[in-house]
């Protein structure tokens, strides 16, 4: 039974809840060197004092000059006095010893001087306490327990502030001396909880609760599921952080922190599902470049599992790792991790939301499949929304409702590509190539550099990733254009080539589309779109080939259009733009593409980073004898 038990309507029993906190109490470790060496009793170690008289707590008030708000005067109705065994604090004062700090360290002005008009109100109330406050512990190690007057709720209750003198950091604020001593009842449980034979009431009715916890989980109700973890964890429960920990990454995404597991991380059972997340959490901070940071587990583990997690970290770190899970379940995963693969993260999640009922956890104290998240594919998949909706289906056979879907996330066609801040593209220019019908392992022999190793992983994207121009290579020729593309599959079958990130130049006198090279079996469509200071397209250029040859191309700058070949009428600037206002431009000529090939492109996968990149060839032709080629540098430093 917790503190929950001894409050009736506004009421609080402080006799059961202080009794209960003394039957359960058992020496600490260092309470039992002292036993053992005989320099203390049991007696000698008993929290509770006698109850304080009415006429105690009123001498008291008497002489301080104020009447004590309600949580403390009944407590002293209680226990008139108590020994705390853990924490700064280690005795808190009967009746007549306590009485009013008086700011014996002058720290008012200190706290004054930081105060401004954007000071809050807490902030104000703080910088005042130190001369009003009353002092309640007479033993600790530097420590102040102090009750504010100036700091009251409705119900006459006093600020309670724990200051630690050497710590150096701001005081810990409690709403309410009750509010200090639950935390502390707590405090005392979390310390003991690892101890051989600690088992009473509160232990036992705290581990049904948790078991309880992993059913509502597993049955998707994991709200009701969170609220009895939380509370089992503040009394340190040895499953309770585990489990809650689970939640917690579905609820928030690997964006929220840094995740730990508790012991759960030591089991073998449960290496494949918790340490993948925990080693992406640990490199989205790992900066490029910098030396690699020690990967902790936060938990005593043998060398099986510690080298277990050594080989996951290293193929997470270089996008090799793959989610794997047994039975009907990881038969889902393996299809939605090929189709996320090339983009279609919509499809991928629907297999996987689909396949949760059937999902069977590896051991009892496994809530979800944790490894998703891990998984360099299919982490990104399973968002924010998407993880809510995970937590809220039932699983492991549990029976129960199929939780509400979330939206698709991906829009259909090309016109998203007009949006204002769109994706993760700095700029807002964009490049693209589509193949049709080829398979997106074929690109790199249609339009990869020479000698290039074809696919490769997409890069690891730090905390803070943003796209940057991708630069040219030392050993590459100034008018050499080599465009680093996202690559994937579109819905109706095109391969494509995707680039965020092309340089600030554009389809210019060397320009050479690669749409011919790319068409050798087939159609090929070309797309290259920069962006002017206002966020307006300055250059818009289409090209179409089939079958090595280049059957029509246009480029439009502004209103002048440059064209080769017979650009059909569904797709002729002129045609498309005819009464068409500026900031619809773009968006018309996105259209006309999209439906005249059927093509799309997925922005998740694309902010997401999914996609294995492709070092293409030059856009750019070598000048020809004769042509010149000029090119500028800048460096940009600070005097």
């Amino acid at each position: 039974m917790t503190e929950k038990s001894e409050k009736t309507g506004n009421h609080f029993d402080w006799q059961r809840f202080l009794r209960r906190w003394q039957e359960e109490w058992v020496p600490s470790e260092d309470d039992t060197v002292e036993l053992a060496e005989g320099d203390m009793t049991l007696a000698d170690l008993a929290l509770s004092a006698p109850p304080a008289t009415e006429a105690e707590i009123a001498a008291a008030e008497e002489r301080l000059g104020a009447r004590l708000p309600p949580s403390y005067r009944q407590f002293l109705g209680a226990s008139n006095g108590w020994r705390l065994d853990e924490g700064s604090v280690y005795r808190l004062g009967a009746a007549h010893e306590i009485d009013w700090f008086g700011d014996p360290f002058d720290m008012t002005p200190l706290y004054q001087q930081g105060l401004t008009e954007r000071s809050t109100e807490q902030e104000v109330l703080l910088a005042g306490m130190w001369r009003r406050a009353l002092q309640l512990e007479t033993d600790s190690d530097m420590s102040y327990a102090l009750l504010d007057p100036g700091d009251t709720d409705e119900h006459g209750e006093w600020a309670l502030y724990v200051y630690k003198g050497w710590s150096g950091e701001f005081p810990d604020r409690y709403p309410s001396f009750r509010a200090y001593m639950q935390e502390m009842y707590q405090y005392f449980h979390s310390a003991r909880a690892g101890l051989p034979g600690f088992v009473n009431d509160t232990t036992r009715a705290l581990d049904a609760d948790v078991e309880r916890a992993r059913e509502e989980a597993l049955s998707g109700r994991w709200e009701t599921a969170r609220e009895l973890l939380a509370e089992a964890q503040r009394y340190g429960r040895p499953r309770a952080l585990g489990m809650l920990r689970q939640l917690d990454a579905l609820a928030h995404g690997l964006g929220y922190g840094r995740y730990g597991f508790g012991g759960l991380v030591a089991d073998p059972r449960y290496t494949g599902e918790l340490v993948p997340v925990m080693a992406a959490a640990h490199l989205r901070d790992e900066r490029p470049g910098a030396p690699a940071r020690r990967f902790p587990l936060g938990a005593e583990t043998d060398d099986d599992v510690t080298a277990a997690a050594d080989a996951i970290l290293a193929r997470v770190r270089d996008g090799s790792y793959r989610y794997a899970p047994d039975g009907a379940f990881g038969e889902a995963v393996a299809e939605a991790w090929e189709s996320a693969r090339w983009g279609d993260t919509d499809t991928a999640w629907q297999l996987i939301r689909a396949a949760l009922p059937s999902w069977s956890p590896p051991g009892p104290d496994l809530l979800a499949p944790l490894g998703l998240l891990g998984d360099p594919v299919l982490g990104p998949v399973v968002t924010r929304e998407r993880g809510l909706e995970l937590l809220a289906t039932p699983r492991a056979d549990r029976p129960g409702p199929a939780a509400d879907p979330v939206p698709d996330l991906d829009p259909p066609g090309l016109c998203w590509l007009a949006e204002p801040l769109r994706w993760n593209a700095p700029h807002g220019s964009y490049r693209c190539l589509w193949v049709e019908g080829a398979d997106p392992e074929a690109l790199p022999g249609l339009v990869g550099e020479d000698g290039g190793a074809g696919l490769t992983a997409p890069p690891r994207r730090p905390a803070g990733w943003f796209p940057h121009d991708v630069r040219r290579r030392d050993d590459s020729a100034p008018w050499e254009d080599r465009a680093v593309v996202a690559v994937g599959r579109t819905g109706s079958g095109w391969a494509f080539g995707f680039d965020t990130a092309p340089r600030p130049s554009e389809p210019g006198n060397f320009f050479v589309s690669p749409a011919a090279a790319a068409s050798r079996d087939g159609r090929a469509v070309v797309l290259w779109v920069r962006r002017g200071r206002d966020d307006a397209p300055a250059v818009f250029h289409l090209s179409v080939a089939e079958r090595g040859e280049e059957l029509y191309a246009y480029t439009l700058r502004g209103t002048d259009v440059e064209r080769s070949g017979p650009v059909p009428a569904a797709l002729d600037p002129e045609e498309v733009l005819h009464s068409v206002d500026d900031a619809d431009r773009e968006r018309r000529l996105l259209a006309a593409v999209q439906d005249e090939f059927g093509l799309s492109l997925p922005r998740h996968a694309l902010a997401e980073g999914i996609l294995p990149h492709l070092t293409t060839r030059s856009w750019n032709r070598a000048p020809r004898e004769g042509e010149v080629y000029a090119y500028a540098t800048v460096h940009l430093g600070r005097r």
